[in-house]
């Protein structure tokens, strides 16, 4: 199948699955211009990343060499520093004697000693006593009876192993490393698929496990293994497949970093990470890389190299910006080389698809307008997940600086991952909850509000109960605002009181605070704090406490006793659905049109509550310090909240009529909301006493 073909097949199969997609969006309530998107394969987004190359190009920041490098024999790729991961594996060390001129045998332990046709050198340290008299001399390799020269090298761990290290090419990048400073010639014994070469003898062709299994048998025949160990250690493996990777000598495209490390730095500096100390990841990565970044791929479909190679003078050739994106295996260059030939070789390779996703701002900004991209790049935010920090966001703040000079966005958000049972959910594990199912049991308000407990920077564990308690919530929000508009009526239009009872002051001072704290924590990206906040103050303050008290002065009080109450009622549960709409947009949504819009003709004018104004902080009378309220009416509530106590233990109604002893203190605390602490707790009078409940 040709590129051109695949990408048809990818053209087919989005035209079929996108409005799946899209609906799945709008079903968790995610609001966007639907009809502005991209898709990698397309050619908009082909001709971003192959453009980003050329100017990397012309700016000395690529360029192709052959080198070793890493790879993966599952995959058949070259592979970069980002896509390794430790994994701990069951091995052997084995303790192999090499004869020397000098006479004496030296010892190496190896976990690898299939790699010994590709031996070079060994290497000691020359601070190491036991070893300097072996420096400069030859040790005969067993099996291949070549010999090799015994090296002083300041990087060999005396401790580890037996101080002595066998120097294969290739069993890692040390080794490279090691080429190129002393000069020595490699022996290439990979294929790519990972079997042994022919360089390898007898042991050509066969799987390199396999062949060490076989090597080692052939080591004790010969009686040059001291011992073997068992061990359990870290190997590199590539995160896609989970395969030992190997060092191969390829032909790669690179780009050239490694010299702009301080830089690096400063760009993390100049972001505002959330949390904090996820910027710590970052700096990680940047003092441990070791090399720059490969960015060619040795597969098939994907965004191509817009080079060909001239077959005359081997010159590289560019495409014309003009013509982009290219598909080189199938169109030509624009013009000649400057050798004068018209004969072309293609790059066949394609770049690593982290060379486009590192391009994800300009491709969603260059969507719009001239005018608006100006406005919205740098962009305001990056939210993603902690364990593409090395690659997706490193690797983005690297282009947009290459590029544009500058941070691609101002703020990062970093999240965990989705476990169960503390494990991260992974379909290849097979411990995943299917998302539908979720929805189609509870709703998305359920599941966003379980979401929305997540903390940023930290890993959410998928309980069921906490769906439950999203449900209780929509349960109760909509009673309490069906029960609210009940009492103060369907067609109330708010207009705020010239004066204002203590109590309703009292209570919009507690709603300010809690608008307050949920602005900041929601600036802070902090929602699950903002959720916190809000929601307690829902329950607690609004229903359990607030509602209750006013309840008798919206049934029997004056007309003046209800329109504070009224107004008070509204604003807060106004004021509560805003805050609430981005964890429950669904449910919020439905109240406002309800009670508040009403097809234009409600109180509210704005059409939808997701794009009203924000709450802001209510204006109330300056007569009681803010302190003084607090004080006010954590008392009054501990006052409710333990004459429902002893009506519950007393097994009475919470209608059941009291006499009310309260101390002195408390009575003069309270003095400006004695009738309604009187009205909630069915006082028949309120005594100054130590506290009691007096049932008549």
């Amino acid at each position: 199948m040709s590129r051109e073909e695949f990408i048809k097949l990818c053209y087919s199969f989005l035209k079929e699955e996108l409005p799946a997609f899209i609906q799945d969006w709008k079903d968790i309530g995610m609001s966007c211009d639907f009809d502005l998107y991209y898709s990698t394969i397309n050619n908009y987004s082909r001709r971003i990343s192959q453009l980003s190359f050329i100017d990397l190009f012309n700016k000395k920041r690529v360029y192709r060499k052959k080198a070793p490098f890493m790879w993966c024999p599952e995959c058949q790729t070259a592979i970069s520093q980002y896509e390794l991961k430790d994994k701990e594996e069951n091995s052997e060390f084995v303790y192999i004697k090499f004869d020397t001129n000098l006479g004496e045998k030296i010892i190496i332990a190896t976990t690898r000693p299939e790699l010994m046709p590709a031996c070079v050198a060994i290497h000691v340290n020359p601070e190491d006593k036991r070893y300097k008299k072996f420096i400069g001399k030859k040790a005969k390799l067993p099996i291949f009876n070549r010999e090799v020269e015994i090296y002083g090298n300041k990087d060999v761990d005396m401790e580890f192993g037996t101080g002595v290290v066998y120097h294969c090419t290739f069993g890692d990048m040390d080794d490279v490393a090691w080429i190129d400073e002393m000069k020595i010639k490699p022996i290439e014994i990979m294929n790519a698929n990972g079997t042994l070469n022919k360089r390898a003898g007898k042991y050509a062709g066969i799987k390199s496990l396999e062949a060490r299994k076989i090597i080692i048998e052939d080591l004790k025949k010969l009686n040059v293994i001291e011992k073997v160990e068992r061990i359990n250690h870290a190997v590199k493996v590539h995160e896609r497949c989970d395969t030992p990777i190997e060092i191969l000598m390829t032909e790669q495209w690179f780009v050239k970093y490694l010299d702009l490390k301080k830089d690096m730095l400063k760009w993390a500096e100049k972001l505002n990470w959330h949390p904090k100390f996820m910027k710590a990841r970052y700096d990680n990565w940047v003092a441990g890389l070791k090399w720059d970044w490969c960015i060619s791929r040795q597969r098939y479909f994907g965004v191509a190299f817009p080079v060909w190679y001239c077959k005359k003078c081997g010159d590289i050739i560019l495409a014309d910006e003009n013509q982009l994106p290219v598909n080189p295996l199938s169109d030509k260059p624009l013009k000649k080389c400057n050798c004068g030939s018209k004969e072309f070789e293609p790059e066949k390779n394609i770049l690593d698809t982290w060379f486009t996703s590192s391009m994800t701002p300009r491709l969603a900004v260059e969507l719009v307008d001239k005018r608006m991209q100006e406005k919205i790049f740098p962009m305001s935010l990056r939210p993603q997940a902690h364990d593409i920090i090395t690659f997706w966001l490193f690797n983005t703040v690297f282009k947009s600086n290459m590029h544009y000079g500058k941070n691609p966005f101002n703020d990062v958000a970093i999240s965990g991952f989705v476990t169960l049972e503390g494990e991260k959910m992974s379909k290849s594990k097979g411990n995943i909850v299917e998302p539908r199912g979720v929805l189609e049991s509870y709703g998305a308000d359920c599941m966003r509000y379980w979401a929305a407990g997540s903390k940023l920077g930290e890993d959410l564990d998928y309980q069921e109960k906490d769906l439950i308690t999203g449900k209780k919530f929509v349960t109760k929000i909509w009673n309490a605002s069906k029960f609210l508009f009940m009492n103060i009526g369907e067609n109330y239009k708010p207009i705020k009181p010239k004066k204002i009872h203590v109590v309703d002051e009292i209570f919009l001072n507690e709603l300010n605070k809690a608008i307050e704290n949920s602005t900041k924590a929601f600036l802070e990206y902090e929602y699950s704090k903002a959720k916190i906040e809000t929601e307690g103050f829902f329950w607690k303050s609004l229903c359990d406490n607030y509602m209750e008290i006013v309840k008798n002065r919206i049934y029997n009080g004056t007309a003046e006793e209800k329109e504070y109450a009224k107004y008070t009622l509204y604003c807060s549960l106004l004021s509560i659905l805003k805050i609430m709409a981005p964890f429950t947009p669904f449910i919020t949504e439905e109240i406002y049109q309800n009670y508040f819009f009403k097809n234009g003709k409600g109180s509210e004018k704005d059409k939808s509550i997701h794009i009203s104004r924000w709450p802001e902080s209510i204006e109330v009378s300056v007569k009681i310090k803010k302190q003084e309220d607090e004080k006010i009416w954590k008392r009054l509530c501990e006052i409710i909240e333990a004459v429902r106590k002893a009506k519950s233990e007393a097994k009475k109604s919470m209608k059941a009529e009291v006499i009310l002893s309260i101390s002195k203190e408390d009575k003069k605390l309270l003095s400006d909301c004695l009738s309604d602490l009187k009205a909630v707790c069915c006082a028949k009078e309120i005594r100054e006493a130590e506290f009691r409940v007096e049932f008549v």
